[in-house]
């Protein structure tokens, strides 16, 4: 990767600050942005489909292409954050990671787990700096490590502690949602930053080193949520939205250049840093199998018995099939 030039870096860093705050100030606004009235709370209503979705994720494409013109989008920072607009009732789809649907569920929030994409163990890291000494996440015993709290980096953290024979107390968690994690990371007052794309390309710079991804550890999957109303009263919009979700999906995966240049203005973040997150990241929609289900009632489960979340928690069950034929 080509080193950016000194007056580069000042205006890469300008964009990076404007993006997260425009994350965080549309974070706390997105639910009145949303506008579900109580008749489409359920998802029965029979207007536009809504469609939650965050920065870079699949459904970002969806969007900069303008190829779904029969819905509404509302944007997200985080999983969670997209989560607790299924909970008011103001979206009908939206696209997380794989803990977000456990911290739901325990939450009783209702959702149906309607498709998932190919492992995607590149697309989240556990950064340091590089003049750090750290060389292996054992290293961080004692030490402070950020994540969002809920996000898919949440997983990746009891992984990589259960692969390192440590427990939560081995280490000081403290929990920042994105925007609050890099200027976190930046100033030193976090010794690790866990964190996903595009994120983790846009702290990928000079200075910051890589200490551990999730190869070996987690799939790091997207799951596709949707709300119970839309499920039974809309099936043929449902399907087909996937079905258009899915074509754009291979579209971008055969045309890298096109679907970076696409994605960059839509992420308002340089196309080098775009192109670098893609080529990791982006993977083709998957159908919700049986195994998919055990995948995540895993997770639950190790949630469960770590006491993050109260339990018991039958995310497998929420697993629904019905549009698998759009999605394999």
């Amino acid at each position: 990767m080509r080193t950016p030039s000194r007056t580069a870096r000042p205006r890469r860093r300008r964009a990076v600050t404007a993006l997260l705050t425009t994350l965080a100030l549309l974070a706390t606004t997105a639910l009145a942005a949303c506008g579900g009235d109580a008749a489409d709370a359920d998802g029965g209503g029979s207007g536009k489909l809504r469609i939650g979705y965050q920065r870079f994720g699949g459904l970002s494409l969806v969007k900069a292409r303008a190829a779904a013109p029969n819905v509404t989008w509302s944007l997200f920072e985080s999983g969670p954050a997209l989560t607790e607009a299924l909970k008011a009732g103001s979206i009908d789809i939206g696209q997380v990671g794989e803990a977000p649907p456990v911290f739901a569920a325990a939450g009783k929030i209702p959702f149906a787990v309607i498709g998932t994409s190919a492992p995607i163990p590149q697309g989240e890291a556990v950064l340091v700096k590089a003049d750090s000494p750290y060389r292996s996440f054992a290293d961080l015993r004692g030490k402070t490590v950020a994540l969002n709290k809920g996000s898919n980096v949440h997983w990746l953290l009891v992984k990589l502690l259960e692969a390192n024979k440590m427990t939560l107390k081995d280490v000081n968690v403290k929990y920042l949602k994105p925007a609050e994690g890099r200027p976190a990371f930046d100033n030193g007052q976090v010794d690790a930053w866990i964190i996903w794309d595009p994120y983790f390309a846009l702290a990928e710079q000079p200075g910051v080193r890589v200490l551990a991804d999730a190869t070996g550890l987690a799939s790091n999957r997207e799951y596709v949520l949707a709300a119970p109303g839309a499920v039974k009263n809309r099936p043929d919009d449902v399907r087909a939205f996937l079905t258009t979700y899915r074509q754009v999906t291979d579209w971008g995966i055969g045309h890298p250049d096109e679907r970076a240049a696409t994605l960059a203005p839509e992420l308002k973040i340089p196309l080098d840093v775009t192109t670098r997150a893609l080529a990791r990241s982006a993977r083709p929609l998957a159908p919700v199998t049986p195994e998919i289900g055990a995948e995540l009632q895993a997770i639950a489960d190790s949630f469960v018995e770590l006491e993050l979340v109260p339990g018991p928690v039958d995310i497998a069950g929420r697993v629904d099939g019905r549009f698998n034929e759009v999605l394999g």
